[in-house]
């Protein structure tokens, strides 16, 4: 990457980052703090949790298809600005009601597949899968740091000073994405990264999306759903005051990730991606049931880092998967579609866990997260095992519809090519390949500018 692109990337990498603490810094504590809010409830807390949820999936592919028309920096501001207001709305809030509202707000601010466009416009073709490892990178870090310093926070400043600090983090995302991001005069539409309302309809209609879809959306609704019983659990049941769950999550969460590598590398490197998901599911399951039973805290610790591990190994495969698995070039419509399942299993995942605990206490909600899981586990036991495939993409010069006919023909007869989309409107080749057999050299003798 040249300087400006580096700077790019590292902007918005910071800006998901932000955005997903603003979100994320509130769930190890706001089933303990939210308590004692006027009308407040074990299904109203829960709501709380998880409403964000539902404005996120309603919104992020409308807003990013928006900022085709109106631009990308102006959609993310605007979104940042949702998201501050929300914040300072959730600050101020005496009843649940209007805490509810807020996270409702600062969900509205849905700038994910807006700021994955804008990555897109800022760099070149053969540094966009890097840049999108970084941005994936501060995704998966926000909810780590969340994890830990929501507590420590809260102990320092109450639930208001995380909203505060929340609305501080919106504007500094707004200055970044202002003063280091360059200005954009022309956007380049990308299906690789970029929904298009086209694809919709052949990414809903595909049975192998759909099972990764489901899934995404029942592990984040997993995830949620414990959050709203575990930390008052840990109060109640193992008298660990909540300005001490900071330690407990940093040690779960730094033994969840060296507990995920070995299973994401039998998975990527040893083609045993199905194998990993159902003994996934399986060990998601398992842990989420025996959590009710734990006797002493370190087995309830030990129990929580085996759901890590396995919600970490979900949330490492699942992309992986779904980047091999996409329509060959519609991988921006698969992904918003992804995420939108994702979002939405964050709020079912609140509303619900928040029911079962005020009508079924916290047994209802580990045995109804446990038996899903398990359930789920013998549905991904009869799907086809994936294909190793990979996604390449590379652009193009201006070609005729005689030259680019000629160009589909010879890349078809290259061994290992699976798949093949050419949109000369984005002056762009998408193939899915199969690099075990890929016939490398005839590859790049016809578009010597492709990366392998």
């Amino acid at each position: 990457m040249d300087l400006l692109e580096r700077r790019s990337v590292l902007a918005l990498a910071l800006i998901y980052l932000f955005r997903m603490l603003g979100l994320f810094l509130i769930m190890p504590v706001i089933s303990v703090a939210a308590d004692g809010l006027t009308g407040a409830d074990a299904a109203l807390i829960g709501t709380a949790i998880g409403i964000y949820g539902l404005t996120q999936a309603s919104l992020q592919i409308p807003m990013g298809m928006w900022s085709d028309k109106i631009g990308r920096k102006r959609v993310i501001i605007i979104g940042l600005l949702l998201f501050a207001v929300g914040s300072l709305i959730c600050a101020n809030a005496n009843d649940i009601t209007t805490l509810i509202v807020g996270r409702a707000v600062q969900g509205a601010g849905a700038i994910a597949s807006t700021l994955m466009a804008l990555l897109s416009d800022v760099t070149r073709e053969q540094n966009r899968t890097k840049a999108m490892a970084i941005v994936g990178i501060s995704i998966g870090a926000s909810f780590m740091l969340s994890l830990v310093l929501g507590p420590w926070i809260f102990a320092l400043v109450g639930l208001s000073g995380l909203f505060y600090l929340s609305f501080a983090l919106s504007l500094l995302g707004i200055a970044l994405i202002i003063f280091a991001v360059p200005n954009i005069v022309q956007h380049t539409f990308r299906r690789d990264t970029t929904p298009s309302l086209q694809a919709l309809g052949l990414v809903l209609k595909d049975a192998k999306l759909r099972f990764l879809n489901v899934s995404v959306l029942l592990l984040h609704a997993s995830l949620t759903a414990l959050f709203v019983t575990v930390p008052n659990l840990l109060i109640q049941q193992f008298a660990l005051p909540l300005s001490q769950h900071s330690w407990l999550y940093l040690a779960i969460m730094g033994f969840a990730f060296a507990g995920m590598l070995p299973l994401v590398i039998i998975a990527e490197s040893k083609g045993k991606t199905k194998a990993v998901l159902i003994a996934v599911m399986v060990l998601l399951g398992l842990s989420s049931i025996l959590l009710q039973w734990a006797p002493y805290l370190w087995v309830f610790g030990l129990l929580l880092w085996v759901y890590f591990v396995g919600f970490n190994s979900l949330e490492a495969v699942l992309p992986s998967l779904l980047s091999k698995l996409a329509p060959v070039g519609y991988r921006g419509t698969a992904m918003g579609v992804f995420s939108t399942h994702q979002f939405m299993g964050s709020f079912l995942g609140g509303v619900g866990g928040g029911w079962l605990l005020q009508h079924h206490s916290n047994s209802g909600v580990f045995w109804v997260v446990g038996v899903v899981f398990l359930a789920w586990s013998l549905v991904c036991a009869v799907q086809p095992a994936p294909r190793q495939l990979s996604s390449l993409a590379f652009s193009l010069p201006n070609m005729t519809d005689e030259e680019v006919t000629k160009l589909a023909d010879q890349l078809s007869e290259i061994q290992g090519v699976e798949g093949m989309q050419i949109f000369k409107d984005e002056q762009t080749a998408y193939l899915k390949v199969d690099k075990k057999v890929l016939d490398k050299e005839a590859l790049v003798r016809l578009a010597p500018q492709v990366r392998l």
